[in-house]
């Protein structure tokens, strides 16, 4: 074997059915007394239920989370934060609502819960974005990974279909982009292939007839994204990051949709660089094209398959791959102007990758 350095990082994990019945002891755990609850403004209903959990402990709603953290949002919440005399932050959505809960981190050192609702995987890293003026910003710092992380299987069940798979199929990339990293190790990998696994087995139960199917998928998609988070925070990403990163903060798209709609032709485009990952990707989804096992998994489950059905325009297809080649970042394959153009074509026409790709 290999020598590897693997790198845990400490968070408490709370795993279950109604574990947001704990919310409260867990901010005594951190001897906060003043939580600022943060939703996005179609959440707001929902964090009501949060902030009678928490009782006297909530400090305020703040209802003003957006895609891609534009960094006058995290100026506002940061503002709050100490006009309320806030000593923690309980960050209760998706990857918008935690992104949020770590620029407030990155500031104050404010302490983070996360109360994951949908299977991004962002609660389990230190990873960080903010978007100014139309570029997004990434970068990775320890006192933005939230302190305890509340997984409660129930608050995922109102989730959409669509956007669950979309979801779902972004925590894949996680993994799978995890899996030919230049820092990888045996550790990650095994964390990787099972959380694809767990994926691959629960998307396609989402839409079912059978309730009970439909609980289990839920409950093995969030312990999947749970461990693709995991590897997300532990290794370096490459190709499919760096470009749905530039999609979503240059051109505003949905950041799950995004991930989802792309990954099978970022896997196509390093294929031939990364044979033993793809090898493993294709395990983990039944066997075959690790590209196709992909793209036929979120198309079966139900999601969105291109570009141009998200709000991307043919013309910013030039656009995107010169941001995108801007700033250099390791990959399997050589970074090729043609090709990455050529991918980002394929993504917007929604095309099967082929197997030679």
């Amino acid at each position: 074997m290999k020598d590897f350095i693997y790198t845990g990082h400490a968070q408490r994990v709370l795993f279950g059915s109604g574990t947001l019945a704990r919310l409260g002891d867990e901010v005594d755990a951190l001897g906060a007394k003043r939580a600022l609850l943060l939703c996005t403004p179609g959440q707001r209903e929902e964090a009501q239920r949060v902030a009678d959990v928490l009782g006297p402990r909530c400090a305020s709603v703040f209802a003003g989370a957006m895609m891609h953290v534009p960094i006058e949002v995290a100026r506002e919440a940061r503002i709050a934060a100490a006009r309320l005399g806030a000593d923690c932050a309980v960050a209760f959505g998706g990857g918008s609502t935690i992104g949020l809960g770590k620029a407030i981190a990155l500031e104050s050192g404010l302490p983070v819960i996360a109360v994951p609702t949908t299977y991004s995987g962002s609660e389990m890293t230190g990873i960080y974005g903010l978007t100014e003026a139309g570029v997004k910003r990434t970068g990775i710092d320890p006192r933005a990974r939230p302190r305890t992380v509340i997984y409660d299987v129930e608050l995922t069940h109102s989730l959409p279909l669509e956007m669950s798979v979309a979801s779902g199929m972004n925590a894949i990339a996680h993994a799978a982009e995890s899996l030919y990293a230049r820092d990888v190790n045996p550790i990650v990998a095994l964390m990787a292939e099972e959380g694809i696994r767990a994926l691959g087995r629960a998307l396609p139960l989402f839409g079912g007839s059978d309730p009970a199917q439909a609980l289990a998928g839920r409950s093995d998609a969030l312990y999947g994204a749970w461990l693709c988070g995991t590897v997300l925070g532990s290794v370096g990403m490459s190709l499919h990051h760096k470009l749905c990163h530039t999609l979503g903060g240059s051109f505003n798209l949905p950041h799950a949709q995004t991930h989802s709609i792309v990954l099978p032709h970022a896997l196509a485009y390093n294929a031939e660089a990364a044979p033993e990952a793809m090898s493993r990707i294709a395990a983990a989804l039944g066997g075959g094209n690790a590209a196709q096992c992909v793209y036929d998994l979120a198309g079966s489950a139900g999601a969105l398959l291109a570009l141009k059905d998200v709000g991307l325009r043919e013309s910013d297809l030039d656009r995107a791959c010169e941001l995108a080649l801007r700033t250099p970042y390791p990959n399997p394959r050589r970074l090729e102007a043609h090709a990455i153009r050529q991918l980002l074509q394929d993504a917007y026409d929604g095309v099967r990758p082929s197997v030679h790709a």
